[in-house]
């Protein structure tokens, strides 16, 4: 309720803000005409011309401010020439339209609270009249509530149509964007699978070598003791790779994701640390696979990376979905400076993009630092 409360007194100051822009559009709208028209066909009508397309792009950036202050909407820079004439010159009638909205709800506030204080300020002969002024009041109010957020539609849809950015904008830049997540995503499988290439030669098959060369010195020597010593080594070095070779499976994709969700991995994940991880898990509602897979490789690298370079002593984890979104922040107490140009911060950043999420890296000199994942569940 706060929230709604918030965002409506929001709008309305962006209205009301609106309303006065208006009248000093429609000033320029009435001067810019006149002026213009006064000096057609003479020698100064293209500095006249010059002048009110100056101001006119002026009083198009000043709207482009206030709307994604108050309605954030976010607009392309004015156009210079015609386009923010035009815009401008059309514009005072929506604002003007605002103000009386504003001013009705006023009106309508005033005859809804006369149930209050009117008890004791009129002289009251009639009361069912003032029960019913109050009715109609609030109606009126209700009606200026919703009609601020049609102004506000109205203006921002006006905008678009002069100011852009348009459809064929908006497609375009969906369209990069979309090109440069597609190939970051496939930079990094490429960094993933170089990564488990190099686990798999330096790990395992280092270990599955040396396996194999315990045992065939087994099968050479002739002295039973030297036979059964070199069998018990074969048999530690055997469970050894079995370790690492979990491990790399587990840095592929955990099982666990599958079997108990998000919550379960990163306990995992926690229990895994070389370093206590202290794991707050707020999640309402279970979101899409993709996003705790994400969520779970941000996780894993990020403690990684602080048990490795930070020599943190603790790392706080904590993921809850807000709406329809899925935040997960990773802190550790360490000594900060970590770079998110980086190939593993990259490469995580590179997986949230390609979801439309974001990842930001808080690292200052000397610590802390936050890592924070939002992705979308829609």
């Amino acid at each position: 309720m706060r929230t709604h409360i918030k965002r409506w007194l929001r709008v309305t100051v962006g209205v009301l803000a609106g309303a006065v822009t208006g009248v000093v559009e429609l000033a320029f709208a009435l001067v810019a005409g006149l002026w213009l028209l006064s000096t057609l066909g003479r020698r100064t009508g293209r500095a006249a011309e010059a002048r009110v397309v100056a101001v006119a792009r002026r009083l198009a950036d000043l709207e482009r401010r206030r709307m994604a202050a108050f309605f954030g909407t976010e607009l392309a820079a004015p156009p210079s020439g015609l386009p923010a004439v035009n815009y401008v010159a059309t514009r005072w009638a929506l604002g003007l339209l605002g103000g009386v909205v504003l001013a009705c709800a006023l009106i309508g506030a005033g005859y809804a609270s006369v149930a209050v204080w009117g008890w004791f300020l009129l002289d009251i002969r009639e009361p069912g009249s003032l029960v019913l002024s109050s009715i109609g009041g609030l109606f009126l109010l209700y009606l200026c509530v919703q009609g601020t957020y049609g102004v506000a539609l109205a203006d921002e849809r006006h905008a678009r149509r002069f100011l852009g950015p348009n459809d064929g904008q908006l497609m375009e830049r969906r369209i990069g964007e979309l090109v440069a997540s597609r190939a970051g995503v496939v930079e990094a499988v490429h960094d993933e699978r170089r990564r488990i290439e190099r686990d798999l030669h330096d790990g395992v098959q280092q270990r599955i070598v040396a396996l194999g060369m315990l045992l065939g010195r087994a099968r050479r020597t002739q002295d039973p003791d030297k036979s059964a010593g070199l069998l018990a080594q074969a048999h530690e070095e055997s469970r050894r790779a079995l370790v690492e070779l979990r491990d790399v499976a587990w840095r592929v994709y955990p099982a666990a994701l599958d079997e108990g969700g998000l919550a379960a991995a990163l306990e995992t994940v926690a229990e895994r640390a070389a370093i206590p991880v202290r794991l707050d898990c707020a999640l309402r509602q279970t979101p899409p696979p993709t996003a705790q897979a994400v969520a779970y490789f941000v996780a894993a690298e990020a403690v990684t990376n602080a048990v490795k370079h930070s020599g943190a002593a603790l790392v706080t984890v904590h993921a809850e979905q807000r709406s329809d979104v899925l935040c997960l922040r990773v802190e550790d107490d360490g000594r900060g400076g970590a770079d998110p140009s980086g190939s593993g911060l990259l490469g995580l950043a590179r997986r949230v993009a390609a979801l439309d999420g974001t990842l930001t890296v808080e690292s200052p000199a000397g610590g802390p630092t936050l890592i924070t994942a939002e992705l979308p569940c829609a």
